[in-house]
């Protein structure tokens, strides 16, 4: 199948064929008829099988021009670049058609944004806690919208999303149309659709788990983060294959770590994005990356879903992922638009039990190779490679009997007095120095 055999109209092939398109992925054909029929979708595909035109195809197919620019579709996803990329997909498929699209996200200035949606948008693509800052301002009508889809759902709980999420959905107008995409499907995830969604349709394409065919994934025993370094700079310095390369770092502050060191070794090419990073510095890093600046871009898992950065030579997990689900989706950024992708896998001990579970996971083994022998292994570890002593003894302070003592001090005069009954007849005597009486006349004699 083609995409001249979809139910599209000219603007859209035209769009389609300037982007250099023309055969659809599997959930692109699979979702394409359901959401033209207009009931609620639930897509499940893994990242990398072109999840945004599936369901920005037939949305725009269906999209009627008005002259007010309300919002019609309404795009909710986790994060700013995640906006970014979307915003730019819709720009390139509506560029035969009037559709004007705007992208909201936190960490911008709001009045700017409040701003630009002043003047109309057709399509509007946003992260839920800035819509609902926007609503809850006034700066934002939500009761034309006709078709809703919530992208990387999974994603967006594990952020904590949930609350949000819904506060938003109840916004909305109850005749709607919904379309929901996740990569994984979860117990909140499950009661989000029970509540919100009509007999939903399940379209399902490379569901999670399945590795792609397209995509060597092999992986080197590793003793510790420094001999990770270690070989991370031996790869890049010897196989010329490696053109762009992205590298998934558990953790942020292992990930500003692992950019100090290399870059202490190849000072250019290296550029790096994590949640601590500014919006505009994480913008340009992934610009870099895609534009060939940057030969590397070490990351956190926040750009393993949904980002579209094309031509990823390899994907190196420096850790292994502690959930199984977030491996498919970091290599997933390799072997995409039918090429070949590599992805390599750094396992210490303590990570074997990592990779069981992403085996499990995907009923397949990475296939381990040697440790290189010119690589050199570091004895010197990290804080949270240090071993634990469980016998430690710990030597408390010995008490000093001599000045032991109460733990309280000692009361002051004042409040040393006790409730003691005085008769009128003595607290006379105290205050005159002699007997006083009632006023009692004296008896006559």
């Amino acid at each position: 199948m083609t995409f001249a055999d979809l139910n599209l109209n000219r603007s859209l092939w035209n769009a389609l064929e300037d982007m250099g398109l023309q055969t659809p992925t599997t959930i692109q054909e699979k979702a394409f008829s359901p959401i033209m029929s207009g009931r609620d979708i639930v897509g499940i595909a893994q990242t990398g099988t072109g999840k945004t035109l599936a369901f920005l195809l037939p949305c725009l197919r269906m999209w009627q021009f008005t002259k007010d620019k309300s919002v019609q579709l309404l795009i909710l996803v986790p994060t700013r670049e995640l906006v970014a990329q979307i915003v730019l997909e819709v720009q390139k498929l509506t560029k035969y058609m009037n559709a004007s699209v705007v992208g909201v996200y936190g960490g911008a200035n709001i009045n700017t944004q409040a701003a630009e949606l002043k003047n109309g948008a057709d399509v509007l693509v946003a992260t839920p806690g800035r819509l609902l800052d926007l609503a809850l301002n006034n700066h934002l009508k939500l009761k034309q919208v006709k078709k809703l889809v919530i992208d990387e759902v999974d994603e967006m709980m594990d952020l904590g999303f949930r609350t949000q999420l819904t506060r938003v959905l109840d916004l909305l107008p109850a005749k709607r149309q919904n379309l929901l995409f996740s990569a994984t499907m979860t117990t909140e995830v499950e009661l989000l659709i029970q509540d919100f969604f009509t007999q939903p349709q399940v379209v399902e394409a490379s569901p999670t788990g399945t590795p792609l065919e397209s995509i060597l994934q092999i992986g080197y025993p590793v003793p510790n983060f420094y001999t990770k370094i270690n070989l991370l700079h031996h790869l890049l310095s010897t196989d010329s294959t490696m053109t762009k390369v992205l590298v998934f770092i558990a953790t942020k502050k292992q990930a500003d770590l692992v950019h100090e060191n290399l870059t202490q070794l190849m000072p250019e090419g290296i550029g790096i994005i994590h949640a601590n990073r500014a919006q505009n510095v994480r913008f340009e890093a992934v610009k870099e990356f895609k534009n060939g600046t940057n030969r590397v871009l070490i990351a956190t898992d926040i750009i393993a879903r949904g980002m579209d950065i094309s031509e990823v030579t390899h994907v190196i997990n420096f850790d292994m992922p502690d959930v199984p689900e977030n491996y498919i989706h970091r290599i997933g950024r390799t072997g995409r638009a039918d090429k070949e992708g590599i992805a390599i896998s750094f396992i210490t001990k303590a990570e074997k039990e990592f990779q069981s579970q992403v085996e499990a996971l995907m009923k397949f083994k990475i296939k381990m190779k040697r440790f290189p022998a010119d690589v050199s292994k570091s004895v010197e570890l990290i804080a949270s490679e240090m071993p634990v002593d469980v016998n430690r003894i710990i030597h408390l302070k010995p008490l000093n009997e001599a000045i032991s003592g109460p733990s309280f001090h000692e009361k002051k005069k004042k409040n040393k007095k006790v409730n003691v009954i005085v008769s009128h007849k003595e607290r006379m005597l105290k205050k005159y120095g002699k007997p006083k009486t009632r006023g009692q006349k004296p008896k006559k004699k």
